[in-house]
């Protein structure tokens, strides 16, 4: 199994703070040098840190964030979708689609509030930043990425959430699905159990996340069409919102019908790393 790689941590806080001075900068469309200026590395080292975090060059990457190549990946992916959202949850036969299975806590259950429950939780480092990630015996319940001021918050919502469950913080424990999650070959993987709380039409459109195929975009109306729901783009926008598993539901691949970002609970800077690694990984 390989190792989570530190190095790749460091790697995605450069890289967001070049995807920063991009979005600030962008009237200007900064050059390479200039990008690489900024963070403080040699244009050379610059283009091998992005060769070897995302999979591509900074050209290439800087176009996948542009909004005219978020308007071809939604016209090209309304069509293929279609099928996908008729059949059951994407296969592992790709790499890098997770395969994942997943049951829904009872409303009592959610209002027991993990009375009966262990939970395993640990913070570990990802390509995308630090995250913390919570397991039972039924499955993963929560994958959130921390900031350094958010991180005792986000501790206190989970023991808020499973305030009658016994909390046990073990990173030994949680680091095998961090590694399956980002680094292990999928296709020899078991499946990741997940355990969901939400409301019916969360969990809905959390389904229906998780048939979005790796290195894909859609919209926030194709989700609201694949669950029978038309004219509720604004209620899938907030259950999109309230997904507690970042990264592993792909809320990340929902944007704007117009091609622009839209929202994402960890911070767009993050969405557009995710999508840009993404791409250069598909």
């Amino acid at each position: 199994m390989e190792n989570i790689d530190n190095q790749e941590y460091i790697d995605y806080n450069r890289i967001e703070k070049a995807i920063r001075f991009i979005e600030e900068n962008f009237q200007n469309q900064p050059s390479v040098k200039e990008i690489a200026d900024h963070v403080a590395l040699s244009e050379f080292h610059f283009n091998r840190l992005f060769s070897k975090w995302a999979g591509t060059s900074p050209q290439r990457f800087m176009r996948f964030l542009t909004k005219e190549f978020a308007k071809e990946k939604l016209a090209e992916s309304s069509n293929l979708l279609e099928a996908t959202f008729e059949s059951g949850l994407s296969s592992s036969s790709r790499l890098h689609d997770l395969f994942v299975s997943y049951e829904a806590m009872t409303p009592a259950e959610f209002k027991a509030k993990g009375q009966g429950l262990t939970v395993h939780y640990g913070i570990h480092e990802t390509p995308f930043g630090e995250c913390l990630i919570a397991i039972t015996e039924r499955g993963i319940t929560d994958f959130r990425f921390l900031e350094e001021s958010s991180k005792d918050l986000i501790i206190k919502e989970l023991q808020q959430d499973f305030e009658k469950a016994k909390l046990i913080f073990d990173n030994n424990f949680t680091k095998p699905f961090i590694e399956q999650i980002f680094y292990e070959n999928i296709n020899t993987s078991e499946p990741l159990t997940l355990l969901l709380r939400g409301t019916n039409f969360q969990i809905k459109v959390w389904e229906a996340l998780l048939k979005i195929p790796f290195g894909q975009m859609v919209s926030y109306e194709t989700i609201a069409n694949a669950i029978g729901k038309p004219t509720a783009q604004r209620a899938v926008g907030t259950a999109i919102g309230s997904n507690r598993l970042g990264y592993i539901i792909p809320c990340h691949r929902v944007l704007q019908k117009v091609g622009g970002i839209g929202g994402y609970r960890w911070g767009t800077t993050r969405k557009k790393a995710i999508l840009g690694w993404e791409m250069g990984h598909s």
